[in-house]
């Protein structure tokens, strides 16, 4: 695990994103239990990190599938924005108006990196990102009280596994390999 993933691990514990809810079976994933406000904050937060590193990566990324990928964090996540905000503001949720510290740091370290050092270093945290992603969006879709909460994290969870298996299938490319990065 890298010091960026154990930050990020560590933030969303702290934040109670990664406590593991009750599971059916005893082989299930651990799910993270949170409310529907801090669904909507954490959302809102991933939002605006995707949109932020996916314009760096559409201008600063070598590899035209990283660039690519890049542009579509922002359409997707600019969509899903604005989604959410406003269905937060309907229910009276906070959003997230800047991006975490984690994420600005990530940010800042991408800033001075450019082509295969880049794709690298951007493709590795869209997956680990993703998968913590698909928690959240997965928790929040099963378990949510809110039923427009619950319905907007129910309908855009594919999408965020589909950028998960995106993340996924480029990373492998740049690792030299196929899509070997599932779990």
């Amino acid at each position: 695990m890298t010091r960026q993933t154990l930050g990020l691990a560590v933030l969303l514990l702290a934040g109670g994103l990664l406590l593991p809810a009750r599971a059916q079976r005893t082989d299930a994933p651990a799910r993270p239990m949170v409310t529907d406000a801090q669904f909507a904050m954490q959302a809102s937060m991933i939002d605006l990190a995707e949109i932020n590193l996916g314009r760096l990566a559409a201008r600063q990324a070598g590899s035209a599938d990283v660039k690519q990928f890049g542009q579509r964090m922002v359409d997707d996540h600019s969509k899903a924005s604005r989604e959410m905000l406003a269905v937060a503001s309907k229910k009276g949720l906070t959003a997230a108006r800047t991006m975490d510290a984690m994420h600005q740091a990530l940010a800042t370290r991408l800033l001075g990196l450019r082509g295969a050092e880049f794709d690298r270093e951007y493709m590795m945290h869209m997956v680990e990102g993703h998968r913590m992603a698909v928690a959240l969006y997965e928790a929040e879709s099963q378990n949510g009280k809110d039923p427009d909460v619950k319905a907007f994290a129910a309908k855009t969870l594919p999408i965020v596994r589909e950028h998960l298996k995106m993340a996924q299938d480029i990373n492998g490319k740049l690792k030299g390999g196929g899509s070997t990065d599932r779990k």
